[in-house]
């Protein structure tokens, strides 16, 4: 059997021939388009795709064998892609990378996206309360983190938690709260219950060095070994760091989702990804309902007992994240088992979502 690349290589030196009939040209290079099954976006990459030190996208391109490439000038990265229909994209990092780099991928007209699947797969600051180092989490509320008027905390009313505020508002969490387009995702439910039952048992890689790290922090879930588990993201181009902000993170989230939805890990760039496959979706080329969000906890979002945030900040400065490569890998190991399991049984999921996720 042909592989699909390979039929669409057909295709598109066909489309480049001299046709008697324009017409028949452009239904040539209307079916040229490369069906895709899965788009895998991750965010960063350290230094090359393969062969150094890993980034986000390294162990996909490795090991998915993304070995097809296609030029992608007006995005962050270049298109990669494999025998299976399994694309993988590096979008940059920050929400205005990200929305540019999906934006640019969605509307190319190489690729028909309108069946796939979407993996967002990258590494984040987890909340203590909700999970550990090297753990992985997948979201149902994505909310935007930068999007707000800010007052310095010294020129703040004393009886504010936080200068934080919602937009059209005039103090934090102000009711009712404003639906501002753009501030809060809610991702398919049944199709995150489908990904969950399906990697919960993942195993995910453990060291001594986060083991020594995870017994710094109180709670039981701080010291856990690493596992899969549900939360929802914060994400927000601005680094930020320390308990006081963990405080903000957790009541944004709830204010923004009206309570549905629990602070669990952070990112940076997942609501430039959503803003712009809702737009692609608006537009008929993509299907938000298919999109999946999984984090995985290179660092924790707050100090240890004994730091202050100034020194944990300075610290991983110095050192880098403890879980770093262990959250690389666990993003994979997790990722992958959807990634497979749709290319496995596209027959049937390629016209409908898996048994429970449609909605």
């Amino acid at each position: 059997m042909r592989s699909i690349l390979t039929f669409a290589f057909a295709a598109l030196r066909c489309s480049a021939l001299f046709c008697a009939s324009s017409l028949v040209c452009v239904s040539a290079v209307a079916q040229a388009k490369i069906p895709v099954k899965v788009v895998v976006v991750t965010m960063f990459e350290v230094g090359n795709d393969t062969g150094d030190m890993p980034g986000e996208f390294q162990h996909w391109f490795e090991n998915e064998h993304l070995t097809h490439r296609y030029a992608m000038p007006a995005a962050y990265h270049d298109a990669m892609m494999n025998e299976d229909g399994v694309l993988g994209i590096v979008t940059g990092v920050g929400t205005a990378r990200a929305a540019s780099t999906i934006m640019a991928l969605g509307t190319d007209p190489r690729f028909d996206l309108t069946h796939a699947y979407w993996v967002i797969a990258g590494i984040g600051g987890i909340d203590p309360k909700t999970g550990s180092l090297g753990s992985a989490v997948w979201s149902d509320w994505i909310v935007d983190g930068d999007m707000a008027h800010e007052l310095d905390l010294r020129e703040t009313p004393k009886d504010w938690p936080t200068g934080y505020v919602p937009l059209r508002k005039d103090k934090p969490y102000e009711q009712p709260r404003t639906d501002e387009n753009g501030i809060v995702f809610h991702l398919n439910t049944q199709l995150v219950d489908w990904a969950y039952n399906l990697t919960k048992n993942v195993a995910l890689p453990d060291n001594a060095e986060i083991r020594e790290r995870r017994r710094s922090f109180a709670g039981e879930n701080a010291k856990r070994p690493p596992f899969v588990l549900r939360g929802d993201n914060l994400s927000a181009s601005t680094f930020w760091h320390g308990k006081k902000m963990n405080e903000w993170a957790r009541d944004w989230v709830k204010y923004q989702t009206d309570g549905k939805g629990t602070y669990a890990i952070c990112g940076m760039e997942d609501t430039g990804t959503l803003q712009s496959l809702t737009w692609l979706d608006r537009a008929g080329k993509v299907d938000v309902k298919r999109v999946l969000v999984l984090r995985t906890a290179s660092n924790y979002d707050q100090q240890r007992e004994g730091l202050t945030a100034a020194e944990s900040l300075a610290e991983t400065k110095i050192t880098k994240y403890s879980a770093f490569l262990p959250s690389l890998d666990a993003a994979y190991r997790v990722g992958d088992v959807v990634v497979r399991n749709v290319v496995s049984h596209w027959d049937v999921l390629k016209d409908r979502m898996p048994d429970g996720a449609a909605k």
